[in-house]
């Protein structure tokens, strides 16, 4: 595809020459993250291992840097694409520097002897992931995180156009998670690489990509920007989800809500709310919600959780039948929790109510 460095054409992945999925159209730009997403055993591995030759095609073809890739050498690909897959490597007695070297080979030849300038790539590479300090430790020592960055550090060495990673969050915690997605955002940005992904991290793969592919039911179902493919009801049809729900503004996986007749009645806002919100539902007690302006941070929350929510429209004060309506149900439940502590123009209402409820003797 024109001004694409990678991509294919009717791509067919599977094994043992049966196809798992078929006409794979997909394609990348330097400059820019393609992330896959769907569920365990939708094929997103598959897919990876076949663009980079570690399986076969069945059917279609993979192009780099507008080359048939099966026409070219291991060398030739090598010094364009990089690979950074999930299978955990154990070499012995390497150190982290001896690691990173490794991914200078394309360029040294038979006998692998680096040069001086292959040192310096070297070095430079573990200056970008911030891992100077471990160019001397033993990688067999080292945590998870700090290997996953050693092992970027690795093929960012090769000097590539294209960076194919298979779950490169797994096994990292939220620091290290955030830290080695940063470091390969801002090597798009600086370098103009070429990303092709998988995450399980939905949350993540909406904020850093340019393109999602989504896997599923054998087939590419859907492609296109994180704003296009990450709704809320999409996600959950996607991933098959039958309980809770997913919040597309956060981001974010919610737990079912409580079932029954409301036992307490919380009025939140502008955040306030949520943690609330999350403890009854932990704790298994039914609960309202109100009155929320529709735009109101807590209000999303509120309508996953909550058995009932008193909604008002979005930049307009609490209006008197919204405020009634509360009333009933704040008389109706054995118990009221105020979040807040200051009120507005637009919330006075919430005010009185909290006062009401004081009066009854249920906050």
């Amino acid at each position: 595809m024109k001004d694409s460095y990678l991509y294919s054409d009717h791509m067919a992945v599977g094994y043992g020459g049966k196809p798992l999925i078929e006409n794979i159209s997909l394609h990348v730009r330097r400059g820019e993250i393609l992330t896959l997403i769907g569920s365990n055993g939708s094929g997103k591995s598959t897919i990876l291992k076949s663009i980079i030759q570690q399986l076969g095609l069945i059917g279609g073809a993979v192009y780099l840097d507008g080359r048939d890739m099966r026409g070219m050498t291991e060398t030739d690909v090598a010094r364009r694409m990089s690979v950074l897959m999930t299978e955990r490597i154990h070499p012995e007695l390497m150190t982290c520097e001896d690691v990173v070297s490794t991914g200078r080979y394309p360029y040294t030849g038979r006998l692998g002897i680096l040069t001086r300038q292959d040192r310096e790539k070297v070095w430079e590479a573990l200056e970008l992931v911030h891992a100077g300090e471990l160019a001397k430790c033993d990688f067999s020592q080292i945590s998870d995180g700090q290997r996953q960055r050693i092992l970027l550090a690795r093929a960012l060495c090769q000097e590539p156009e294209v960076i194919v990673l298979d779950e490169p969050t797994s096994f990292l915690d939220i620091r290290h998670k955030l830290e080695l997605l940063a470091i390969l955002k801002d090597m798009v940005r600086k370098r103009r690489l070429a990303v092709v992904m998988s995450l399980h991290e939905l949350d993540l793969a909406q904020k850093v990509s340019d393109y999602v592919l989504c896997v599923h039911n054998n087939s590419v179902e859907r492609y296109g920007t994180p704003e296009e493919i990450f709704t809320s009801e999409y996600i959950m049809q996607l991933y098959g989800a039958t309980r809770g729900s997913y919040n597309a503004s956060f981001g974010s996986l919610e737990m079912e809500r409580v079932q029954g007749k409301p036992e307490v009645f919380v009025i939140g806002g502008g955040g306030k709310g949520i943690p609330v919100y999350r403890q009854l539902q932990r704790q298994g007690i039914p609960f309202a919600a109100g009155v929320l302006h529709e735009n109101d941070l807590d209000y999303p929350v509120a309508a996953a959780l909550a058995v009932e929510v008193i909604p008002e429209q979005s930049f307009e004060p609490i209006g008197e039948a919204a405020f009634s309506q509360a009333a009933a149900l704040v008389e109706e439940c054995g118990r009221v929790i105020c979040c807040l502590d200051a009120f507005g123009t637009m919330n006075e209402k919430n005010r009185l109510l909290a006062e009401y409820a004081q009066k009854l003797g249920k906050t």
